[in-house]
C-alpha cells in the first residue's frame, strides 16, 4: 500500500554568489537584456516536488520547475526477464517519454532513446545494485510539459522516485544545466533560452558526496567558462539536494501520522 503523499511548497535553490570579483557578464549592448521570465542570470526556477504521485507504483514523484512538469514511476525490484544466469547485482532499466502535448511545437522534443540512456548513466552510479541481485528496477519518466531544462528535472525527479520506492542509494542525484548565451551564462534555462544558446552544460551529481555522475557539454567552451559553469551547477545541485531531502522528510512524517 502506498504511503501518504507528501507535497512541498516551491523552493528556490540558486547557487550562492561568488565572492571573488569577476569580469562583467554583459557587453555594452547587453545591459538592458533580461530573461523572458524575469529571473537573474544565476537564479534558478522555484522547485516543487511531491512523492507518492502514482499509487500503483512502488515509488513515484512529481516535479514542477516553472513550465517544466515531469512525473516518474518506479517498479520493482522484480525478477529480471533478461537475467539468464545469477547475477550478484541488480539491473536498472530507464525509459523517458514525452506526452504528445508536451511541447507547443509538435515533435520538438529530445531524442527519447538518448534521454533514456543518459538517465540510466546518471542514476546507475548512485544505486546500490548489489542490494537486489538477479532482479530489475524499472524507471519510467514522463515529461508532461516541456518548459526547458527538461532532462535535469527528469533526473532529479527520478532520483526522488527511487528513494520513495525504498531503493537503496548512496545519495540522491540532483541535476542542473547552464546555457551559454553570447557573453552570458544563464542557469536553469527555459525553452526559449535553450533555442538561442551557443552551448550547454549539464551536471548530475550526488550532492552529499560531492561526486559527479554525469557531465554533458555541447557547443564551444573556454576552460575558464566551463569552470565557472560547473561551479554554478554544483552549487545549485547542493541547494537542490536539500530541497529534495526535505520532500522525503515531509513524506516520512506524513506516513507516520495516524
Amino acid at each position: 500500500m502506498a504511503g501518504k503523499a507528501s507535497t512541498t511548497t516551491p523552493s528556490t535553490y540558486s547557487p550562492s554568489p561568488n565572492q571573488r570579483k569577476r569580469p562583467p557578464l554583459f557587453k555594452d549592448g547587453d545591459l538592458d537584456w533580461v530573461r523572458p521570465d524575469g529571473r537573474g542570470f544565476h537564479q534558478c526556477r522555484p522547485a516543487f516536488f511531491r512523492t507518492g504521485a502514482v499509487n500503483a507504483a512502488a515509488g513515484s514523484a512529481y516535479a514542477e520547475f516553472g513550465n517544466t512538469k515531469v512525473i516518474v514511476s518506479v517498479f520493482g525490484p522484480r525478477e529480471s526477464k533478461k537475467a539468464m544466469m545469477y547475477s550478484d547485482i541488480g539491473r536498472l532499466n530507464c525509459n523517458v517519454s514525452y506526452t504528445t502535448f508536451a511541447s507547443a511545437v509538435r515533435g520538438q522534443v529530445s531524442d527519447q532513446k538518448e534521454s533514456s540512456s543518459m538517465l540510466h548513466k546518471a542514476l546507475e552510479g548512485a544505486i546500490r545494485l548489489e542490494t537486489f541481485p538477479k532482479t530489475t528496477v524499472d524507471v519510467f519518466a514522463l515529461v508532461l510539459e516541456s518548459g526547458g531544462s527538461d532532462f535535469p528535472v527528469v533526473i532529479s525527479c527520478a532520483s526522488l522516485a527511487l528513494a520513495d520506492a525504498g531503493i537503496m542509494l548512496y545519495d540522491l542525484v540532483a541535476a542542473v544545466s547552464v546555457s551559454c548565451l553570447g557573453p552570458n551564462l544563464v542557469i536553469d534555462p527555459i525553452s526559449e533560452e535553450e533555442s538561442y544558446q551557443d552551448g550547454s552544460l549539464v551536471i548530475t551529481c550526488m550532492p552529499s558526496r560531492y561526486e559527479v555522475t554525469q557531465l554533458t557539454i555541447t557547443g564551444e567552451w573556454s576552460s575558464a567558462r566551463i569552470n565557472e559553469a560547473m561551479q554554478l551547477c554544483l552549487d545549485a545541485c547542493s541547494k537542490l539536494g536539500k530541497v529534495m531531502r526535505s520532500c522525503l522528510k515531509e513524506a516520512a512524517s506524513a506516513s507516520e501520522e495516524p
